[in-house]
This record gives structure tokens, C-alpha cells and sequence, in this order.
């Protein structure tokens, strides 16, 4: 190298944090990384970079800073045309600008030096900003990346690409609407050898929930090929979530694994054309319905997150790739995570009444947008969007950031939760929903619509501008209110949200929910698999084709479902009752017709404990057992209680007991409790008998109040007559309640009574009631309100 070599260029393994503004973010991390993290088991690919020293030097010594700067005096970067006329014009002029002597042949020199004389080699050039990756700023994705590229030729080139990434559109607009001086920011390139994910996986992984701020979990995406498909949104990937504590132990510690449609994936190019080195490929039909990586792969790159987030002492966004020649786990870029870190007031949005749903996708953010559509197809379009109007994209590319702040909500046809539109709609606070598959196909320009991520995991994009509500809450001090503030969930994916309100923990975790969201599938039908008819079998084994078998998918769907609720609310409890499907509700699932009984009274028929413990369904309850035991004892998540439904005598709660037991769940072993869902009038007369059985109640007041007034409440001929505060149901409570305080065990509610009625919530709290269990969203203003009566 020359003389000039260490301002021109530094190798990554001479780098650290400390020189940020000679290399960047992106690089001084990669240099952190490979000086401190590769003895701890982070393997990061080697290479080297341009110092921000050696770019000024490229365009100030030619003459190029002073014309970009006359170019860009002024520019209104809101008028669109005017910005990609001035962006285009400027990257030309940077792209075919020569180098200096010395930084060409120190970059020559590190090349050599790096290559070691191997000729199956290629690099990735990255863009590196002096004021990129800083904790209150996230240039992720403004400038270029150039992959698969092969020889110094190709190096030097992309280098000046890189060089002139920093005028991208995108860059220009971000720099104005943050404030940032562009002559303040200089760039570095960063070459570092490529991992042969093309013929593996790749993805992004996050040190924390992107949507909640959940931090106790370390959240994964994985598809099959190059990385860029993720983080463009051009592919739908598979999702995982990795609990912390569980992880640290050394115990299973995968919370959720979903399957992404993964249609295509990115490949090197096998005859690259001028400037084309990579190429999309469909993937194989087969492979998509597989999970791109294997449990102990996702928990392996979870250990990686670990490692770096505590390093850095921050919440991490971290991209990987998997060689397939190898099959080793590479980290090849990691940053702070920018936009929960910025989080301010909660805000909570909520629809009024809905309409009709024209497309759904993944949810980004919990907000609520509406405006008429405009579908965009290409970036020359960008003149043509108006201020206020919903984006409608296949899949938005970075170059539109400038008219994406400008939209009420973004709406793709492709994508996840780590893809460019999700990541710009975080930064921005605009609602998305991506990976909707048809978007661009099933709206039209002009057409009102409103897009909530308000509901969940799902978004939903509904016909027509539809009323919504914004509140703003303080949570940050409850009052004391002589009670537990417990909260019913029954949808996992909404659990890491739901855990950020103020709570004591989980009252009512509703297996049949998790079954129907996380299954769909008949317990039966599943054991049955091989014996079943076409075209019935083939649904099924498509659909539990990413796991082992039929038996297991059940049982790691249950326990997948249940974990990510007790994960989230940990160290709280969290009381999963037993499914309680009736007979009607059971035949509603895949195959369920095959297996259920017409019952004329579904409601008081065929469910709870005597399903369980009936000769038919003895091997299902089986499964649902085998996935909490597993959720307890071998993840650790002992925060779980079991409850038993609809319990109608003695016998029944003595039996159901022992059927626990000889699946291994005994009650008092591993600190289990088990508590009775007291809901039939039965249960208040013999409370005392029940409760030698049990470790407490929780009242199911919905089902005591129409089998003590003795009416069906699905029936809207009776019900006017439905009301828990009725006499006759209040004495079944205070029954129930005071055998449990003498009894000196566990006594909740787990009904809506007491958020429709604050009459009822007093009387309960005078009871002696230990807890109530409430719908999330009318646990604050409930705990309000019952502050007030408290301070009475």
C-alpha cells in the first residue's frame, strides 16, 4: 500500500465504534464486531473500507463537491421531478469520475491482500454513512448495495456507485427532512466478502418486538437466497420469535414459527450481464411450504443477537445470512434499533363500525389511515401522488421515500415485517399492511378506503373512509384498588402488545382460540391423517408440512400459541384454560364434520371435562396436555396455570385430575396449579367438594348467569333477561367466593360483567373478589375506575 493507505483505506479487523466518522456506522460496527465479537462465536465475513477521508478527497480534489453543492442549493425536494433531475445528473457525474492514483491503488492493495490469491471469491460493496446508524438516526437503505460483484475491476466500480449513492433521491430528500447538512455527510465503502446465501437463507433479526417494544424476545425473519429479497419486501419470510430468559438457560426457546410464502428468492446471476449479478427465481413449490431454518438454527442466531445487544447495550437490528456451502451462520451488518427507541405517547386507534374488507395483509404499526387510493407502478409515477392519499404498490422501493411521508397509509402486494415499506412506515408513523398478494389488482384510483393495523396481526384495508377514534393514555401510575387487574387473551400474536398495558397478569388464555387461529384443524382428523379421503388429506398435509408430522404440529402450534402469551406477561401468571370448543365449534374446523355429534343444545352438551375424559377424545386432550407440559418444563415458563372448563360434578373433577396427572401435569409439582372454571350453578352448591379437587376458582360468569336464570344467551328471543347482577346469580358469586377465602385458594373473574357494569365491579371488589379478569381494551378504564370507588 502507499503511503496515503491508512487515510485511503482500513482493514475491518483495525476498526471499532471509535471510528465512526472515518468509516461510518456500517463499517465501524462491522469492525466492532470482528475485534470483539468473533472470540465470543460471531462470525463476521472479513473485508476492508474507504474512509470518509478518501471520498471528500474524490470529490473535493475534481471538482465535484462544488458543483453538487450548486446543484442542491435550493432544491425542493417535495417537487419530485425536480429531485430525480438533480439526483440523476448528479450520480452520473460521480459514477464515471476517475479516482484519485493512491486511493485506486490502496484499494487495489487491500483487495489482493483480502482475496489471498482465491479465485471463487465475490464481495458485497456497501454504502457507509459518517452519519448513518446513529442512535437517533436511521439512513438504513438510502444508498446502494452491490452483491455477487468479482473482480477489482467490478470492486472499483462499485465503489464509485457507492460513492454516488449518496445523491440517491431517497438520501437527498431524508438528509432535508431530518436537517442533516449534505456537505456534513461523507461516505465510506465497505467491501466484504460474500456468504453463499444465495444457495441458503438469509434475513434480518431484531433485539426486541418491532411493533410492541417487547424486548424479552428476539425476532427473526428467514427466507431462501440473498438477503435483499427481505429487506426489499420482495418476498413474504418466515417469521420466528426466540424467548431471552428461556435462551439464557439453555432450554427450547423458539416462541412462534411461522411459514412465509417465500414465491421467489435472489440468486446470483449464473452469466452476468453489464451491471446485473444478481437475478429473482421462483422457488420451489415444495421448499416454500418449509421453514427456511431449523429450530437450532433460529436459536443459534438468537445467541448471536444476544451477544451483540449486549455488547452494544442496545436494542439491535442485525442482518444474517446462512452459507450453503458451509452451513455456518454469518452476521453481516448490525445497527441500533431507531424507531421504538423513539417511541413517545400511546396512543390507541380504534374503528368504529367496519365495512367491507376488500384486501388484508400483515399489520405494521397499530394505527389507523384512510384517503383514496393511488396505485403506483413505477417511480416515474411519483408527480402524479397527492398529499393524503393511500399508497397501493407491488412493493415500495427506497427511491420513493420522498412521496411514502406524504401518504395517510402504504398498502403492498409483497413483503414482511422487516421489508423496506414496513421499515419506512415505522420511521415515518404511517399505518401498512404488506404482503396482501392483490393489492394493486383489487383497488383502483380514486377508491376511498381506510387501512387499520389496529386489530391485531392483521390489517385490514376496509371499502370506503370509515370512522376511527384516537386515544391518548397515561399508564405510567395505577392506583392501588384492592384487587388483581388480570387481562383475557386469546390471539398470541397480539400478546407482546397487549403485555405493554398495565396488568397483573393473564385471567383467561382460551385454548380453543389458540387451536383455531394457530390450527384450524380438527384434533382428530389430524391423528387420523393417513386414513382420511382426498381431497381432505392433502389440505391437511400441505398445511403441517413444515413440521415433523400431524401429532407434532399440534402439539408445537398449541405450545407455540400458549408460550408467546406466557413469554409476553412473564413473571405474571398466565391461566390457560383447557379448550372448550362445543360440538358445533369443533365441526367448524377442518375435518371437524367427520368426528362431532349433531347436538340440539351445543352449550350445555358435549364439552369441558367430560370431553376430556370420553374414550373419543381421550387422545386429543392428550396432545393438549403434551404441549403445556412441554411449555412448562422444558421452556421454563412455569408462570402457566392450568384451568379445567365446564365441570359438572365431582366425579368429573376428580377424574379430570388424574388425567392430568398421567400426562405428567400433577398438581404442586413444578409449582403447577390447577383451577376450576366455576360456571355451572354446581360448582357455587358444592363449592367446598369441588375445591379439594382444585386450587381455586375463576368464575365464568357469562355461562353461571344463563344456566342459573336458566336461559340461552345466543338467544336474542331472551336476552333482555341477561344480567350477572341478577339476585339469584350474585348469590352463586358470593358463594363461590367465600368457600374460596375460607378455603384460603385463589378466586378471580374472568367474565365482562365488571367492565359492563361498575355496580357489579364494587360489589365484587367488597366480596373480596382476588382478581378480575377484563378484555385488553377496557382494562384501563376499568382499573380507573375502581380506583375511584377504592379512595370512597
Amino acid at each position: 500500500m502507499s503511503e496515503n493507505a491508512a487515510v485511503n483505506v482500513r482493514a475491518f479487523a483495525d476498526l471499532g465504534l471509535s471510528d465512526l466518522e472515518q468509516v461510518g456506522g456500517k463499517n465501524s460496527s462491522l469492525g466492532e464486531m470482528v475485534s470483539h465479537l468473533s472470540s465470543l462465536g460471531v462470525r463476521v465475513p472479513d473485508g476492508f473500507a474507504t474512509t470518509a477521508e478518501a471520498f471528500r478527497r474524490f470529490i473535493g480534489d475534481t471538482g465535484l463537491a462544488e458543483r453538487i453543492s450548486e446543484q442542491l442549493r435550493g432544491l425542493d425536494t417535495d417537487d419530485t421531478r425536480a429531485l430525480a433531475e438533480t439526483g440523476r445528473a448528479i450520480r452520473e457525474e460521480v459514477a464515471t469520475q476517475p479516482f484519485p492514483e493512491d486511493l485506486e491503488a490502496d484499494v487495489r492493495a487491500a483487495y489482493e491482500h483480502l482475496v489471498d490469491g482465491r479465485e471463487d471469491v465475490s464481495f458485497a460493496v456497501r454504502s457507509s454513512a459518517t452519519a448513518e446508524d446513529l442512535p437517533d438516526a436511521s439512513f438504513a437503505g438510502q444508498q446502494e448495495t452491490f452483491l455477487n460483484i468479482k473482480g477489482i475491476d467490478g470492486v472499483l466500480q462499485a465503489i464509485r456507485e457507492v460513492f454516488a449513492s449518496l445523491y440517491n433521491d431517497r438520501a437527498i430528500a431524508y438528509r432535508v427532512h431530518h436537517d442533516f447538512d449534505h456537505d456534513a455527510v461523507a461516505l465510506s465503502a465497505g467491501v466484504q466478502q460474500m456468504v453463499r446465501s444465495d444457495i441458503g437463507a438469509s434475513g434480518v433479526m431484531f433485539t426486541m418486538d418491532t411493533e410492541s417494544g417487547f424486548d424479552d424476545a428476539v425476532f427473526i425473519t428467514s427466507s431462501y437466497g440473498l438477503g435483499e429479497a427481505v429487506v426489499q419486501g420482495a418476498v413474504n419470510p418466515d417469521e420466528f420469535y426466540v424467548y431471552k430468559p428461556a435462551l439464557r438457560e439453555g432450554r427450547p426457546a423458539v416462541l412462534k414459527r411461522g411459514v412465509g410464502s417465500k414465491a421467489i428468492k435472489m440468486v446470483y446471476t449464473e452469466d452476468p450481464e453489464v451491471g446485473k449479478t444478481t437475478e429473482f427465481v421462483d422457488t420451489d413449490e415444495a421448499e416454500r411450504r418449509l421453514l427456511s431454518l431449523t429450530d437450532a438454527e433460529v436459536e443459534q442466531l438468537a445467541k448471536h443477537a444476544l451477544t451483540i445487544e449486549e455488547h452494544y447495550g442496545r436494542p439491535m437490528d442485525i442482518e444474517w445470512g446462512k452459507d450453503g456451502l458451509d452451513g455456518e451462520l454469518y452476521v453481516l451488518q448490525a445497527r441500533p434499533e431507531t424507531v421504538m427507541s423513539r417511541a413517545g405517547v400511546r396512543q390507541r386507534f380504534r374503528m368504529g363500525e367496519k365495512g367491507e374488507v376488500v384486501v388484508e395483509g400483515r399489520a405494521i404499526g397499530q394505527k389507523i389511515g384512510a384517503g383514496k387510493v393511488r396505485v403506483m407502478t413505477s417511480i416515474e409515477q411519483m408527480h402524479e401522488f397527492n398529499e393524503g392519499e393511500v399508497l397501493i404498490a407491488d412493493m415500495t422501493d427506497p427511491d420513493w421515500e420522498p412521496i411514502m411521508k406524504r401518504a395517510s397509509a402504504i398498502v403492498t402486494n409483497r413483503g414482511g415485517r422487516t421489508c423496506h415499506a414496513a421499515i419506512i412506515a415505522r420511521e415515518l408513523g404511517i399505518p401498512a399492511v404488506v404482503g396482501t398478494g392483490d393489492a394493486t389488482d383489487s383497488l383502483t384510483d380514486g377508491r376511498a378506503v381506510t387501512v387499520s393495523c389496529a386489530e391485531g396481526d392483521t390489517g385490514f384495508v376496509y371499502d370506503g373512509e370509515l370512522d376511527f377514534t384516537v386515544e391518548e393514555q397515561e399508564m405510567s401510575a395505577m392506583p392501588e384498588i384492592g384487587t388483581r387487574i388480570m387481562m383475557n387473551v386469546g390471539t398470541p400474536e397480539q400478546a407482546f402488545t397487549f403485555a405493554q398495558l398495565p396488568n397483573e397478569g393473564v385471567g383467561l388464555a382460551r385454548l380453543e382460540f389458540i387451536i383455531n387461529r394457530q390450527i384450524g384443524i380438527h384434533p382428530k382428523a389430524l391423528l387420523d391423517l393417513d386414513n382420511l379421503e382426498e381431497p381432505l388429506k392433502s389440505q391437511i398435509q400441505e398445511s403441517v408440512a413444515a413440521y415433523p408430522g400431524p401429532r407434532e404440529f399440534f402439539v408445537r402450534r398449541v405450545a407455540e400459541g400458549v408460550s408467546m402469551i406466557a413469554a409476553a406477561f412473564a413473571p405474571h401468571p398466565v391461566i390457560v384454560r383447557m379448550s372448550d370448543f362445543k360440538s358445533n365449534e369443533y365441526a367448524n374446523l377442518v375435518g371437524g364434520d367427520l368426528y362431532e355429534p349433531d347436538e340440539e343444545n351445543p352449550m350445555i352438551g358435549y364439552r369441558g371435562a367430560s370431553r376430556y375424559l370420553s374414550p373419543e377424545f381421550v387422545d386429543c386432550f392428550a396432545m393438549e396436555a403434551e404441549a403445556l407440559k412441554y411449555v412448562r418444563d422444558e421452556m421454563g415458563l412455569t408462570n402457566v396455570k392450568i384451568m379445567i372448563p365446564f365441570v359438572r360434578t365431582t366425579k368429573e373433577a376428580e377424574g379430570v385430575i388424574s388425567l392430568l396427572a398421567e400426562h405428567g401435569l400433577v398438581r404442586g409439582e413444578n409449582d403447577l396449579q390447577v383451577i376450576m372454571m366455576c360456571e355451572v350453578p354446581s360448582n357455587a352448591i358444592l363449592a367446598k367438594e369441588f375445591l379439594e379437587h382444585f386450587d381455586g376458582f375463576s368464575i365464568g360468569s357469562n355461562d353461571m348467569t344463563q344456566l342459573t336464570l336458566g336461559l340461552d344467551r345466543d338467544s336474542s328471543l331472551v336476552a333482555g333477561s341477561f344480567d350477572e347482577r341478577d339476585p339469584a346469580v350474585l348469590f352463586m358469586l358470593e358463594r363461590a367466593i367465600t368457600a374460596c377465602r375460607e378455603a384460603g385458594k385463589y378466586v378471580g373473574i374472568c367474565g365482562q360483567g365488571p367492565s359492563d357494569y361498575p355496580d357489579l365491579a364494587e360489589w365484587l371488589l367488597k366480596q373480596g373478589i382476588e382478581s378480575m379478569s377484563l378484555n385488553p381494551d377496557t382494562v384501563v378504564d376499568t382499573w380507573l375506575s375502581l380506583g375511584k370507588v377504592s379512595t370512597q
